[in-house]
């Protein structure tokens, strides 16, 4: 047992225990119940619980939509650039539209377009799956990454 210093107190009955928890009125609480003895500590467990909670809310992380823009004419070392910077948004656990930005007489060769979208997403494969494939409008087409 642990007493609510956090001095170990050493192994003692159950009846023991819950009768010094009741003297300095705080809870027993069976900390590690796979052990041999079972550990147990006299703590203020609604405390307990509410730092827990706490401590829960401050880890969560916000999952985000970043976006990196594209043109068919993009160059091979910048559509590089654009994929690790789409591997460090995957790997904060954020989501990623790759669009594809066509102008004038681009969009009647969109399929250069999609030839770059295959490509970022075939480098991105080994830590990200395709959530949403070839959302398109007239000017613009585009794809969804989001971490595996």
């Amino acid at each position: 047992m642990i007493d609510e210093n956090g001095v170990q107190v050493g192994v003692i009955s159950k009846e023991e225990a819950i009768a010094k928890a009741k003297s300095v009125e705080l809870d027993l609480v069976e900390v590690a119940p796979e052990a041999d003895p079972p550990v147990c500590r006299i703590m203020n467990y609604g405390k307990f619980k509410y730092k827990q909670k706490k401590k829960l809310h401050q880890k969560q992380h916000v999952v985000q939509l970043k976006e990196l823009r594209l043109r068919p004419k993009t160059g091979e070392h910048d559509v590089q650039t654009k994929i690790r910077q789409a591997r460090k948004f995957l790997e904060n656990k954020d989501r990623v539209l790759i669009s594809m930005m066509f102008k004038g007489r681009e969009r009647a060769h969109t399929e250069l377009g999609n030839e770059i979208l295959k490509q970022v997403a075939d480098a991105l494969e080994d830590i990200a799956k395709v959530e949403k494939d070839k959302i398109s409008d007239d000017r613009r087409m585009g794809i969804i990454l989001s971490p595996k």
